[in-house]
């Protein structure tokens, strides 16, 4: 059984997700519908070695590190994923879960288009290994509070903890004041690194803030502590890890489908 604990800091916003996920539009032609999920993420933004990179990659695949932006020269991500409310095609509701993803932007050799590569993580139980074959079961913990003053500064505090019985396990503690908000809507196509020919399409609306960023010399974080240790978490952060940027996503509503004929 997954353990966790989740303080929310305005349920007002958790509604609105809700009412969001369930207003985007249908999948497309040609495409089966998997679900629609509201979500609360943080993301991490590093630098690794090239080696490192292409070690967890599949044969034909390599690196396509972002070229500009806050998150300029970042080739690997750890999200931190919160999802509180996911309902199936029916609109049925289905159970909440929470992952914390490796991922590798990434492009397949002899084309343009870049993707995120799934290459390895922990997940609640109930979910791993999860549609992408590649997260080991994990309790997780999150904790996360917020404080407005009257003259709406916004403090964040949020930890979040995933620990396997095998040892793995991915911390985050972070502290910050919330920034202004970028709204955006993003379509993606997630592949799984042990099954590279298999893929979702996400359509994506979402509330960014963008924490710290090496790049443009933002930086309203008032505490960051990181940890990643087991297995394969061990090989890529070995302490030469570089972090890039972090964005916090406390708006994220996601609708998933299936190019057809794919099945999950």
């Amino acid at each position: 059984m997954t353990l966790f604990t989740v303080t929310r800091g305005i349920a007002v916003a958790g509604a609105a997700f809700v009412v969001l996920a369930t207003t985007l539009h249908a999948a497309a032609a040609g495409e089966k519908l998997v679900g629609t999920y509201g979500e609360e993420r943080a993301l991490l933004r590093f630098k690794v070695s090239d080696a490192t990179v292409q070690k967890f990659l599949p044969e034909g695949w390599q690196a396509s590190p972002d070229t500009a932006g806050p998150s300029k020269d970042a080739n690997l991500n750890v999200v931190f994923v919160d999802v509180f409310s996911a309902q199936n095609p029916d609109g049925k509701p289905e159970d909440p879960y929470r992952v914390a993803a490796v991922v590798i932007p990434a492009k397949k050799k002899g084309t343009e288009a870049t993707v995120p590569m799934v290459v390895t993580g922990l997940a609640s139980p109930s979910y791993a290994p999860g549609a992408y074959g590649v997260f080991s079961p994990a309790g997780a913990t999150i904790d996360r509070h917020v404080h407005t003053d009257p003259s709406g500064k916004s403090n964040i505090e949020e930890t979040w903890e995933f620990k396997a019985d095998s040892g793995d396990l991915v911390q985050l503690e972070l502290q910050y004041v919330r920034g202004a908000l970028t709204r955006s809507k993003i379509e993606t196509m997630p592949h799984s690194a042990v099954k590279p020919e298999f893929y979702r399409i996400y359509r994506i609306e979402q509330a960014a803030d963008i924490v710290r960023s090496t790049p443009t010399g933002t930086d309203h974080a008032q505490k960051f502590i990181f940890k990643a240790t087991g297995g394969k978490l061990s090989q890529i952060f070995d302490g030469s890890e570089q972090l890039i940027s972090i964005t916090s996503l406390p708006f994220y509503s996601r609708q998933v489908s299936l190019p057809e004929p794919m099945t999950q």
